[in-house]
């Protein structure tokens, strides 16, 4: 993908169209077995951001902005492919653990879950990549802590550019640490994984409109619409997992300009000071 060949890729990296960097992150949150975990909070490089902007009204996020894992400069009209991931670490409580790389495209912060009434979301801004929402999910991100066993479903515009769209309810888990992700959770056989499904037929969200909780809790979380990229999974600690996208997969995720690109992760253990690191590598046509 992006490239007519593999030598037209070797082409590109010889000419220097790449980019190698490294990441950190040591979450100081203790994160619960089996429950997704949002790694963009956690402290390290990139630095953590917590979803605070204006209550209900949508924001846009962006490297420029927020700044996310480093993977160069704007190339259009080029476009650019992550070739290669590397995830270790030499703690073991949270292993295994899969974990997704996203594009963090537009968050609604501070949904009041102690709150039965009908919340409307304000989108005066709206989404600058993948503008017309397709493979676009949404993840509840908890941003104060809850008692859990709630309900909510969500009203949004599908990426057909249809209104009026009714999320499938979920239940909401009783972890209370910020950064888990609410609709997760092992112990639970209703609940739902990262993301929130949408009303059958639908394959991604262009907005969110508005938010009804079905019974009244304590806590808040973001709705945040991502972008999924690329999966793998963290097995040990003798070695780091390494996935290349090109000899692996034979098809190269496109990383659009100005993304913000952070990981989620679903842990086995808790992730408190577990040291995760890694780098990737991207290259343009």
């Amino acid at each position: 993908m992006g490239f007519s060949s593999v030598q037209a890729l070797v082409d590109a990296e010889l000419a220097g169209q790449t980019w190698y960097s490294t990441w950190r992150k040591s979450p100081s949150q203790v994160s619960t077995i089996g429950v997704w975990f949002d790694l963009s909070m956690s402290p390290g490089n990139p630095v953590p951001q917590y979803y605070a902007a204006t209550p209900l009204v949508g924001a846009p996020m962006s490297y420029s902005d927020e700044q996310g894992l480093m993977v160069g400069r704007n190339v259009a009209p080029a476009t650019k492919h992550l070739k290669r991931v590397t995830v270790m670490t030499a703690t073991a409580t949270a292993l295994p653990m899969p974990m997704m790389l996203l594009d963090y495209l537009f968050y609604y912060p501070f949904i009041d879950e102690g709150s039965t009434d009908e919340q409307l979301l304000d989108n005066t801004q709206s989404l600058t990549r993948y503008a017309d929402g397709e493979g676009v999910q949404v993840m509840a991100v908890s941003v104060a802590g809850r008692t859990g066993g709630q309900t909510f479903q969500f009203s949004y515009t599908n990426s057909d550019g249809v209104a009026g769209r009714t999320s499938q309810t979920v239940i909401e888990n009783a972890v209370s640490v910020n950064g888990s992700i609410v609709t997760s959770d092992r112990a639970n056989a209703n609940a739902r994984g990262p993301f929130v499904p949408l009303q059958a037929g639908d394959t991604g969200v262009r907005s969110i409109e508005s938010v009804t909780m079905n019974g009244a809790d304590v806590g808040l979380f973001a709705l945040v619409l991502v972008k999924p990229l690329a999966q793998l999974s963290l097995r040990g600690i003798d070695a780091p997992v390494e996935v290349n996208y090109l000899t692996d997969f034979g098809q190269l995720p496109t990383i659009v300009d100005d993304a913000y690109l952070n990981f989620i992760a679903c842990p086995s253990g808790s992730l408190a000071a577990t040291a995760l690191h890694g780098d990737v590598t991207v290259v343009w046509n």
